[in-house]
């Protein structure tokens, strides 16, 4: 595909989406005390979670050498961050992931806005070490799709849909095993100067106005 090829179906693409009636995405900020979205019981026979994660790789997509790299932070529970996730990040992932011109970074932050943010994210991390990228977003976008009815359930089922051992998923929600991820995470994201989630950083550069696709990939096209 051609520059000039991908510059027309860039406006095409953003005609689409301007055109569906996107939703600006304001943040989630502050913490929103607990939901009741994590109880225990499931229709896995699951333990109570592994060992405690120390590090680990963060989930991403796309070239390692691409020219711009896209790094979100953003808390499972919070309504604008699935927002993002299910109506910007789809575009910006055709557009500029599958071209090899972004290489996109999912860090956490769980506010949180519900109290299972935490385990949520450490599933989806333990999803990303069993198998990769993809699968990572596939889970992630299953989560966010079912978040005002988020359970264990909800995590084993989408572990399960990414064809994986739904146990992987629980386990990790259940014990929050990689909360010293999340938390050195979080920290990063604190150390920017982010103001809410989803905090969306191009090349280091903080996305400022509304998350959305639009001005997401204004930003990009300046880099490129």
């Amino acid at each position: 595909m051609t520059r000039d090829t991908r510059s027309t179906t860039r406006r095409e693409l953003l005609a689409a989406v301007g055109a569906s009636g996107t939703v600006a995405v304001a943040g989630c900020l502050g913490f929103g005390g607990g939901g009741s979205g994590s109880e225990a019981s499931t229709s896995y026979d699951c333990g109570d979670g592994g060992e405690t994660v120390e590090e680990a790789a963060q989930p991403a997509i796309g070239p390692t050498d691409a020219p711009v790299t896209v790094k979100v932070w953003e808390d499972f529970s919070c309504p604008h961050c699935a927002t993002w996730s299910t109506e910007a990040f789809p575009s910006l992932r055709e557009e500029y992931v599958a071209s090899g011109e972004v290489r996109y970074e999912h860090h956490d932050f769980p506010i949180p806005v519900e109290d299972w943010a935490w385990g949520a994210a450490s599933a989806s991390r333990a999803v990303y070490e069993a198998t990769d990228g993809e699968t990572f977003f596939e889970f992630a976008k299953s989560i966010y799709e079912q978040q005002s009815d988020y359970t264990l359930q909800v995590a084993g089922d989408a572990a399960d849909n990414a064809g994986i051992d739904p146990c992987t998923a629980v386990e990790a929600a259940r014990g929050e095993t990689y909360r010293p991820v999340l938390e050195a995470d979080k920290q990063a994201g604190l150390d920017t100067e982010m103001e809410g989630t989803p905090a969306v950083f191009v090349n280091g550069q903080l996305l400022s106005g509304d998350r959305t696709f639009e001005n997401a990939a204004s930003l990009i096209d300046e880099e490129l």
